[in-house]
């Protein structure tokens, strides 16, 4: 007899975003005629890029063509892409070769099938709030115990609050695989060089292995932030890192993403270049490769034309970010992220719950935001911002906020 899956049985809830949706859509159809604004989901809003778009059209036009028609392509990308992305580390002064350059469908489906790689015993760390998938791919992967509440047995949890800048201290305990995203979702804040040179090296003193979650690098104005851990020494050897086209090109609906899985990457009694055979090994038997018509537009947007005119993008979504930053800020109410980062982390008022401050955000504001306790349990108290969307959609939610808004 066929059983199930009963680490699904684990998860807590609902899926985060799926909860959000439907008491949005129960609000909507209890107030019809109401023009409900979302500041929720961090879902780009503007067009691709004239060079991306032209690329895209080139891959259409290859298909319809016998003598450029492609079928299945290279096991870890299109060389041309993986070449471009070695190129796109190499002016910033990173070596990572085509080989260790992985193309897929997205940093999130990476980001939950990397631990399949893994030992089953594995301990993992997470920051906490976190972004969902990295602590509910491994409880489905049965690593975890059971749910206590918003939180798992067998899963360390890294908080960070407002008392260490929302990045966290080292695990209390040895960690085999550690999750960190830079800058973060959800609480916009960025690590310094100094915060990911401590888990550099405490990695390579545990044989661990740092997942390193990049995909907002571009959002990152401070020269001094590192947008990749691979501008600290030492990480080559415990970090693979995750990256994205969906938030710096717009991809999310192209869907477009790639791993980084160094040579020189070692764990507990394997030789250099062992982990990255298993995820080429692993990507192969799972996964035929990203859409030829995809990978056409990503060598258009990471390149030097395309990365200028993504950039006009992101700084209107980071002009967006600015505007909502100063209307909370007016509403009296702490507000932390927004500047390295499209995404805002705002502390609630006074002891409320974010599920309660979402409810009063919709019923007052008519806007939709995201609850901080749904990333983590100290994300409970906050309520992330996200500065995706058209700038009068923000405007309009802004001024609803500044109008309606009881606090």
């Amino acid at each position: 007899m066929a059983g199930i899956n009963r680490n699904y049985d684990k998860l807590s809830s609902s899926y985060l975003f799926v909860e959000i949706s439907k008491r949005t859509k129960a609000f909507a159809e209890s107030h019809p005629g109401i023009r409900i604004l979302r500041l929720g989901i961090g879902d780009t809003t503007e067009p691709l890029t004239p060079s991306v778009i032209r690329s895209l059209h080139l891959g259409v036009d290859k298909l319809a063509d016998p003598k450029r028609y492609t079928g299945y392509g290279d096991e870890q990308g299109d060389a041309r892409l993986r070449g471009a992305i070695s190129e796109f580390y190499s002016r910033r002064k990173i070596t990572v070769s085509p080989e260790e350059i992985f193309v897929s469908d997205g940093a999130k489906p990476d980001a939950a099938n990397i631990q399949s790689i893994f030992e089953q015993g594995s301990i993992i760390a997470v920051q906490d709030p976190a972004y969902p998938v990295y602590v509910d791919s491994n409880v489905i992967a049965g690593r975890t115990g059971l749910s206590k509440g918003v939180t798992y047995d067998g899963i360390l949890y890294m908080p960070c609050t407002e008392e260490n800048g929302f990045f966290p201290s080292l695990p209390e305990k040895k960690a085999d695989i550690i999750y960190l995203c830079s800058p973060n979702n959800p609480t916009g804040a960025v690590a310094t060089r100094e915060d990911l040179r401590r888990f550099v090296e405490y990695a390579r003193e545990n044989k661990s292995i740092i997942v390193f979650d990049a995909a907002y690098h571009s959002f990152v104005s401070d020269q001094k932030i590192p947008r990749s851990i691979y501008e600290i020494e030492g990480a080559r050897e415990c970090a693979i890192e995750i990256n994205s086209f969906s938030k710096s090109s717009g991809f999310t609906g192209v869907r477009l993403g790639w791993s980084v899985v160094p040579m020189d990457l070692v764990v507990e009694g394997t030789p250099k270049g062992r982990v990255n055979a298993l995820w080429k090994r692993r990507q192969s038997t799972m996964f035929n490769g990203a859409s030829n018509i995809a990978q056409e537009g990503g060598i258009a947007a990471i390149s030097e034309e395309g990365i200028i005119e993504n950039q006009a993008v992101i700084d209107k979504y980071m002009a967006n970010a600015r505007a909502i930053r100063e209307c909370f800020i007016g509403k009296g109410m702490k507000v932390f992220g927004g500047v390295n980062a499209p995404y805002l982390w705002i502390k609630t008022p006074g002891d409320m719950k974010s599920w309660e401050f979402f409810d009063k955000m919709l019923n007052e504001a008519h806007v939709v935001v995201t609850p901080g306790s749904g990333f983590g349990p100290s994300g409970e108290g906050y309520i992330r911002v996200s500065a995706f969307g058209h700038p009068e959609m923000i405007s309009e939610a802004i001024d609803s906020v500044k109008a309606n808004l009881k606090v």
